[in-house]
């Protein structure tokens, strides 16, 4: 594949054969090299990533040829090319979940467009299946997982490295667990998997883009607003691990200014702002 269309959203966009971890790699090219040669907006990918981490330090694996690992290099200015406010950043990885949601919609309406036609001829864009963000940065589809997403700050560089891990063709026997799923399997058709990448592309830079010139104010910019539009997790029933071993049980009720999850505690009725944990939608 030439992956035409990415190349044309980035002002560098590097495919490699094989890689252990996508964020390693770009890390180690960004620590070795003058700014100017990784600019921002600038990606490394693969189809074959063999020590992928997530959040908590898991590690998982992938058949070779079946999933995207993309890492891209954002160093977002705000105006004036002041740097954004530290506490800003906590939006990165809600953008990038953001940005992600809607390119697996668009995906996912793809499908539906060459599909059986529904209701007077017209076609289902949805597919019938809800795609949404789990927060922080979670993709699910009808709730089962399709992509995740791990950014990490480069402080002395002025960067974040944002990386991501799209389920594009993998089937029932490669899942790594029992709630993920692919495109493949949530439509049963094989994605574009250039199309997909470059939406998602597109959408995290034009975001980030309208983020960095209200200088980091999410609201501001109208990013609050679409992140909470395709937010699934708000108004659900939560079980949150937090750090130091403690679980927290309650209604997630809304996203804060600075991106934190607010669930009201099922225990005492009391609202607690999670700013890092493992999010587990219940059923009931």
């Amino acid at each position: 594949m030439e992956w035409e269309r990415s190349a044309e959203v980035v002002p560098r966009l590097e495919f490699l054969e094989q890689a252990g971890s996508t964020n390693d790699e770009l890390r180690r090219a960004i620590e070795t090299a003058e700014a100017a040669d990784w600019p921002h907006g600038s990606v490394i990918f693969t189809d074959d990533q063999t020590a992928g981490r997530g959040r908590l330090g898991r590690t998982w694996l992938a058949p070779t040829g079946k999933t995207l690992a993309i890492s891209l290099v954002l160093r977002p200015d705000g105006p004036g090319g002041v740097a954004l406010p530290v506490e800003s950043f906590g939006w990165l990885p809600l953008i990038a979940g953001a940005a992600m949601t809607e390119a697996v919609r668009g995906a996912v309406a793809a499908a539906s467009e060459v599909g059986d036609a529904v209701d007077e001829g017209e076609v289902d864009a949805s597919g019938g299946l809800e795609v949404t963000l789990k927060w922080p940065n979670d993709v699910l589809v009808s709730g089962f997982k399709v992509c995740g997403i791990l950014c990490e700050l480069l402080p002395d560089r002025g960067a974040v490295i944002v990386g991501a891990g799209l389920n594009l063709t993998l089937d029932e026997h490669d899942l790594p667990t029992l709630t993920s799923t692919s495109l493949l399997l949530a439509t049963g058709r094989r994605p574009d998997a250039d199309a997909v990448l470059a939406d998602y592309l597109r959408r995290l830079l034009e975001m980030v883009a309208v983020f960095a010139a209200a200088g980091g104010d999410a609201a501001a910019a109208g990013i609050a607003d679409r992140v909470a539009s395709l937010c699934g997790t708000i108004g659900s029933e939560v079980r949150v691990e937090l750090p130091g071993d403690r679980l927290l049980v309650g209604t997630a009720e809304r996203i804060d200014r600075d991106g934190r999850l607010i669930v009201r505690d099922r225990a005492n009725d009391e609202p607690q702002a999670v700013a890092a944990g493992d999010v587990t939608h219940l059923r009931y």
